[in-house]
């Protein structure tokens, strides 16, 4: 048996128990055991983890390889006994950084497989929260201890994290792909595998004990986007009837041509899939599916930000800013936000001596404003005014819009926050020099995990916050709306109330941040959406 394969126990599937089993189960407590829970592909065994069921490596589509690279996810098969979900499923292939805890329980093509976690508890009907993981499109697993959601389960409800396919193996899109698709496409596998995962959850969760009619997709960065995409993508539409989206938002304008941070329309990403492949030094997909899953590891088809979504009018119908405007999305309400202290993580290899030369490059007719809003002066002021340009151009502008066109076409609630809480020092802080609300701070508040790792010193603050957040998400999850009792009140956006949720010590409503940029952010986009389109 392969290793990444959960074990199968067809002895637990005895039609009858045995003397011990009956003397056992009437002397200790029912919730010692692991529960035995049937789903359409078989039966499966957890573990009972401090007061909750806990299922790892549960699959949810047939393992993507061989043939199946590059198809959308097919059924797994089924099972005969219990399988023992006892173990979380390799990470999808990546590039290799342990640092980052993604790949602890190594890596496999056959990589699409889910977790649940549910409250010991007899209540049925519980609310629904599925994880996903961020990681720029090309890394990231459901095993990262960040993010794991025992102690989200013991608050009602049942958290479940979901895998898709990364990188290369998630987004190629080629002519030869979309001549073998039914539906005529290519480029969207991992949004795909989002979809199934749903669809999955949607068929089965309540044999865990949950509500397949009250469910919440969240996630972060790149989770994030994806929860954005998957709000106005067609395909999953009734899937889920709430979204979080925590660093993300998805208004890449869409481009014929290459360029940074666009999305590409269906024929030019395959053009591009075709030089993929050149440089593979294979001249067909049949040849291009014999190469060893693990060499397109870390491979991006972007050259400048990793792979992004295809616009392909199936899984993507278009550039999601359009379809916001037009109200041609998923109107649900939904939950959004970004930390302070964003772009820190992203400004690592820049240098400040090139600020002004890049800021011109990148931005065109807007540099000057930008300039002027992001000043350069000493080395310190120089890289704070970085770290603020790309949180507000790569972050507050995606959450700002959202809310905005969200509010101006849809009818459901848009509550927004700004997590802008101070952190302890630790190695991130020590690297980027500075103790602002880094990219992913928010997921230790957000799960309650700050006591994770005992060399980071969270204060009793910081704890109180995370209950705060945890609360409020929960609430969220429950109702669709985040306020509750012991709450500081959480008003939701509206063009005459443009105000977000500030997590810091002292929580409170306030006007958006820095929503005096936000126009000139909305000039650049526009020049970029322009730029972008070439004429055939």
């Amino acid at each position: 048996m392969n290793k990444s394969e959960p074990e199968i126990n067809k002895k637990a599937m005895k039609p009858y128990p045995t003397l011990l089993t009956i003397v056992i189960t009437l002397v200790l407590p029912l919730s010692l055991f692991a529960q035995i829970v049937k789903t359409e592909y078989g039966f499966v065994e957890g573990t009972l983890e401090n007061g909750v069921f806990v299922y790892k490596g549960i699959p949810f589509a047939a393992p993507p390889v061989g043939n199946l690279r590059w198809r959308p996810p097919q059924p797994p098969k089924k099972w005969d006994g219990v399988l023992k979900t006892i173990r979380f499923a390799p990470a999808c292939p990546q590039a290799n950084f342990k640092v980052l805890g993604y790949l602890d329980y190594g890596m496999s093509e056959d990589c699409l497989y889910l977790n649940v976690w549910k409250p010991d508890t007899s209540m049925d009907k519980l609310p629904v929260m599925v994880w996903i993981h961020g990681g720029g499109l090309c890394l990231g697993s459901t095993s990262q201890s960040l993010t794991t959601g025992e102690q989200l389960a013991k608050n009602g409800v049942i958290v479940v994290s979901i895998a898709y396919r990364l990188g290369v193996l998630g987004f190629l899109a080629h002519p030869e792909l979309s001549s073998e698709s039914m539906n005529h496409v290519s480029g969207n596998y991992g949004l795909l595998d989002q979809i199934c995962a749903l669809k999955w959850v949607m068929r089965n969760i309540s044999s865990f004990g949950g509500d397949s009619t009250n469910i919440t997709i969240f996630g972060e960065s790149a989770g994030g986007q994806s929860a954005h995409l998957l709000a106005a993508s067609p395909l999953a539409k009734g899937l889920f009837q709430k979204a979080i989206s925590m660093s993300g938002g998805a208004f890449w304008p869409a481009s014929t041509v290459r360029d940074r941070d666009c999305m590409l329309f269906l024929k030019n990403a395959e053009s591009y899939g075709l030089e993929y492949m050149k440089s593979k030094g294979v001249n067909s997909i049949a040849e291009l599916r014999k190469i060893d899953a693990m060499e397109f590891a870390g491979s991006d088809l972007n050259l400048s930000s990793g792979p992004l979504p295809v616009i392909d009018n199936y899984v993507v119908p278009d550039d999601l800013y359009k379809l916001y405007e037009r109200g041609n999305y998923n109107d649900i309400p939904v939950l959004l936000g970004n930390t302070s202290g964003e772009g820190t993580l992203f400004i690592l290899n820049d240098k400040p001596e090139n600020y002004e030369a890049t800021t011109r490059k990148l931005y065109g007719p807007v540099a000057d404003q930008l300039l002027e809003l992001y000043p350069k002066g000493e080395k310190e002021v120089t890289l704070k005014s970085m770290a603020n340009l790309f949180r507000d151009i790569y972050f507050g502008w995606y959450t700002y819009t959202w809310a905005r066109l969200q509010n101006k076409t849809g009818k459901s609630p848009v509550f927004v926050y700004y997590f802008n809480q101070e952190q302890p020092p630790s190695t991130i802080t020590f690297f980027v020099k500075s103790r602002d609300a880094y990219h992913g701070s928010d997921c230790a508040y957000v799960f309650d995990h700050l006591g994770q790792n005992p060399k980071i010193l969270y204060s009793d603050q910081d704890k109180k916050l995370s209950q705060m957040m945890v609360s409020y998400w929960i609430n969220f999850a429950k109702y669709g709306d985040p306020n509750g009792n012991g709450l500081p009140k959480w008003s939701p956006y509206t063009e005459k109330n443009k105000v977000a949720l500030y997590f810091n010590n002292n929580i409170k409503c306030d006007i958006l941040p820095n929503i005096d940029k936000m126009s000139v952010m909305e000039e650049y986009y526009k020049w970029k959406r322009n730029k972008a389109i070439k004429p055939e």
